[in-house]
């Protein structure tokens, strides 16, 4: 063979061959790429906006703008509690937000926020990255075509504000209250007429009257929002979400398409948010707690009765739910991690903080 027909041969070879692993190949996008974000806050709401901000700021910057990210706040694509379908649809790429409002697709993505009397934010963590969590939340997803990740901790949530005071259970009967999740499920059951708000729309209901009380964050963000305006008695520690996690969801069609890295990119970004946004609540808490305080709030906690009656309704309702296998899988998962993180931590930093707390005056 002479040396134009063996160039000719290998060039031809070469070509087949680079074709046929073309072929194999993932058929990544190529290129720049923007991913449409849609959040359940409306822009500016202390905290939970400045995360979905943190994590589209993060890709963009980590992928070198190589995939960006156009954040669109509550109501300016798609409505606070239509993001969850909008994104399954493909009408935006991701979204950021809280995914026990989502709870009427499956109740399992509660345990993705909080459940009543569930998890603190440090064995949120635990679970989530350690033990089981993610891969859970995985499965869930798949369901509806979604790739998820924590993106976001407001830390322990505060109980909440109310015109009276609360004296006993029955002080929920016909209350007219806002609160998501399994725990507003839970006070339905002590009677109170339940509200599902987004969170632009709570101070407005407040002050007409049209709900009695409201749950929202705690100190920093209440503040923020304006509540202390409207009504002077709150309620420092709440049951129902003792370590809200945030998260950050994918079209898994669009997130398959991507590549390695810029899933990762994705990935790493929700989680880095996880950690700065609990630091960002608990950093601004105290000294929020103390203008509240000084601008005539008064600080209340709840009676044992009704945190007795609380425990009990939110037992109820996770066990109407436990005819679902991966509600029950996940819900068993998340205790079991619990207790098994509580002990030690108990034992080790719980006995430290009362002592430095005692000695320290």
């Amino acid at each position: 063979m002479d040396r134009r027909s063996f160039l000719k041969n290998s060039t031809i070879g070469a070509g087949a061959a680079a074709g046929a692993a073309a072929l194999a190949a993932p058929a990544y996008a190529q290129g720049n790429r923007t991913l449409t974000m849609v959040t359940t806050w409306g822009r500016g709401l202390a905290g939970v906006h400045d995360s979905a901000q943190r994590v589209a700021d993060s890709i963009t910057a980590m992928s070198d703008g190589s995939l960006t990210v156009d954040l669109k706040a509550a109501g300016e694509l798609v409505g606070a509690f239509e993001v969850f379908d909008a994104v399954t649809s493909g009408q935006a790429d991701m979204y950021h937000g809280a995914d026990y409002y989502f709870v009427g697709q499956h109740p399992g993505y509660a345990f993705f926020t909080a459940v009543p009397f569930g998890m603190t934010a440090q064995e949120l963590a635990n679970w989530y990255y350690h033990m089981g969590g993610m891969e859970l939340h995985d499965e869930l997803g798949q369901i509806f075509g979604l790739k998820s990740f924590l993106g976001g901790n407001t830390g322990a949530q505060a109980g909440g504000w109310f015109r009276n005071e609360i004296t006993g259970p029955e002080d929920f009967q016909g209350l007219k209250f806002r609160m998501p999740g399994l725990g507003g499920q839970a006070l339905g059951k002590m009677g109170a007429s339940v509200q599902n708000l987004p969170g632009s729309e709570v101070y407005q209901a407040l002050a007409s009257g049209a709900i009695d009380g409201t749950e929202w964050i705690g100190p920093w963000a209440d503040e923020k929002a304006g509540f202390q305006e409207i009504t002077k008695t709150y309620y420092t520690a709440g049951f129902h979400e003792p370590g809200a996690g945030l998260s950050v969801a994918t079209n898994r069609d669009v997130y398959d398409s991507l590549s390695p890295a810029h899933q990762k990119i994705i990935e790493i970004a929700a989680a880095e948010c996880h950690q700065w946004n609990l630091a960002q609540f608990l950093s601004e808490n105290g000294s929020a707690l103390e203008r509240l305080q000084s601008g005539g709030v008064t600080m209340r906690t709840f009676p044992d009765s009704v945190w007795d009656a609380m425990g009990t309704a939110a037992q109820s309702v996770l066990d109407e739910n436990m005819g679902d296998e991966l509600f029950k899988r996940i819900n068993d998962s998340v205790f079991d991690s619990m207790r098994k993180s509580s002990e030690w931590i108990n034992a080790s930093e719980g006995t430290y903080r009362q002592q430095r707390d005692r000695f320290l005056g």
